[in-house]
């Protein structure tokens, strides 16, 4: 798996199980998340072992967080990674609750 190229990769929106995807090989990277009264609480991230540092998991969030934009959803990172990178990419603080 470490020929993996993120430029290929597409996540896509699992929407009726509140995940966005990615599928490399037979294997999942996902963030999920819930939606109440109009906020978004990301959950959860996670790329297995062998496919991390590979920006996946950046392009997970940054794509659910776009999204979150659009719907025009306010956001609670309850994930720890979703946390820290709000925090490291400024641009998305103002979804934040």
């Amino acid at each position: 798996m470490s020929s993996v190229d993120p430029s290929r990769l597409v996540v896509q929106h699992d929407e009726p199980n509140h995940r966005f995807i990615v599928r490399v090989g037979a294997q999942e990277c996902v963030a999920e998340y819930e939606v109440a009264d109009g906020i978004a609480t990301f959950t959860h991230t996670f790329v297995p072992p062998e496919l991390r540092g590979r920006g996946i998991a950046e392009m997970l969030v940054r794509t659910a967080l776009d999204y979150a934009r659009r719907e025009r959803l306010r956001v609670i990172p309850a994930c720890s990674y979703v946390a820290t990178f709000i925090r490291r990419h400024r641009e998305y603080v103002d979804l934040t609750t």
